[in-house]
């Protein structure tokens, strides 16, 4: 074990985010480009998108548990999470170089339907990001503390990836999609696979867990592995409805945009798809540039004073009234950047502060079945927003309708929250 693993040191907590890192630059790529790709050169309708969309989140409904169970059991390739780690980063790249290659790809293969070779680029593309999300963010809790070590790991986690996530939405921006695209092949890759030289994973998760909290508590210590399934069902639903409303602002924000900003009358543009993929670039890149300086620099020392469960819906609350600012005032794209700039405080909240809170109320040694457990409260509401918003978003007349749900989905989450158990339950054990 690396002297800078041993310590704890910042730069061991830097790579230890950078596997995450590259499944969230992976992640961004997707949300940045595939709606925009799917609308702009193969023309598909907004149902047609929500059903390409919808494939991810059923790969993930079975991909992510399973992995998560198989991966606390096994060892090969000098760890349990290592391998999918790999295997996951490896075809996430490969899924990314097909996306603007659909139609080659189609027409190779003689299958005659684009529809259904993005449906299998889309589902294989999240399916590796399944197989990869669950243990890079499974061997964080499992080389880290329980504790502040361990929300400072989730913190750094996704303070370093949010802001190459907002590097992505960036290149999109100024560089163009298709640059994007390509420079993610390799990016992807390399973050996947570099880090996992400087990483050493415990043999024995709960021995080794106990061993990192005595030295943690400076004596002796028991840990108390009972999974608290009460607590876990409460944080599952309030995640859920999070979800639920960010999901239906990455698939369909591009309708709101197309009606409301890139078409209005006098818009003096020249390219309309390429404006509007600036916007969905530009508005990405916010969420996440801004949102990658609150987890560390806010929301860990906010942790410390009021508690993660109490940061955390203080957060989604403040993402709900982004989104009602969003109805109320985008009319141009200097307001809705400006309320993009609210939403990042919730959603540097989501992607980070519930896996802390989670891991603390589960038996450690199952780290990798619970975290798939958990994406269930993050598949499940994709696939409502996927499967079913779709229709009705593209019936509605008025496409504010997209951040309405939104807003009311994040408030209800909100208040959920509220209802959540802060840090462990003490028993007689402890």
């Amino acid at each position: 074990m690396l002297s800078i693993q041993k310590k704890l040191s910042n730069i061991f907590y830097v790579i230890l985010g950078l596997p995450s890192t590259a499944m969230g630059f992976a992640l961004s790529i997707q949300i940045a480009v595939l709606s925009w790709i799917l609308r702009t050169k193969y023309h598909l309708e907004i149902d047609q998108i929500g059903i390409v969309w919808a494939a991810g989140p059923i790969a993930g409904i079975l991909g992510q548990p399973i992995i998560g169970l198989i991966s606390d059991k096994v060892w090969f390739w000098g760890g349990r999470r290592r391998p999918f780690i790999i295997i996951g980063g490896i075809l996430a790249s490969l899924m990314i170089f097909a996306l603007p290659n659909i139609d080659t790809i189609n027409s190779f293969f003689g299958i005659g339907s684009v529809m259904a070779v993005a449906i299998t680029v889309a589902l294989t593309l999240d399916l590796s990001i399944n197989i990869s999300f669950n243990p890079t963010r499974s061997i964080i809790a499992d080389v880290t503390p329980e504790g502040q070590p361990r929300t400072k790991g989730y913190t750094w986690m996704q303070s370093i990836s949010n802001l190459f996530g907002s590097g992505a939405y960036l290149m999109g921006a100024l560089i163009g999609n298709y640059f994007l695209i390509y420079a993610g092949v390799i990016i992807v890759l390399l973050f996947s696979l570099g880090p996992l030289f400087f990483i050493q994973e415990p043999r024995d998760l709960t021995k080794a867990d106990d061993r990192k909290s005595k030295e943690n508590a400076g004596g002796s210590s028991t840990t108390h592995h009972k999974t608290q399934w009460g607590e876990l069902f409460k944080l599952y639903f309030a995640h859920g409805f999070s979800w639920l409303g960010i999901q239906t602002m990455f698939v369909y924000m591009f309708a709101f945009l197309e009606q409301k900003l890139a078409s209005a009358p006098g818009t003096p543009v020249p390219d309309r798809n390429a404006y509007l993929g600036q916007m969905i670039g530009w508005s990405f890149f916010i969420l996440n540039a801004i949102g990658s300086i609150w987890p560390a620099f806010l929301l860990e020392p906010l942790s410390k004073k009021i508690g993660r469960v109490k940061t955390h819906a203080t957060m989604v609350a403040i993402m709900a009234i982004g989104y009602f600012g969003i109805v109320l005032w985008a009319h141009n794209a200097v307001l809705l950047y400006t309320m993009m700039c609210i939403l990042t405080f919730g959603w540097a909240a989501v992607v980070s502060l519930p896996f802390a809170i989670m891991s603390e109320k589960v038996d450690e040694s199952r780290m990798g079945f619970f975290m798939g457990i958990f994406n269930l409260s993050v598949v499940l509401p994709q696939l409502i927003s996927s499967s079913l918003l779709g229709t009705i978003i593209k019936n509605a007349a008025d496409k504010n309708i997209i951040f309405i749900m939104s807003g009311f989905s994040l408030a209800i989450s909100a208040i959920l929250w509220l209802f959540v158990r802060e840090g462990r339950k003490k028993t007689s054990r402890e």
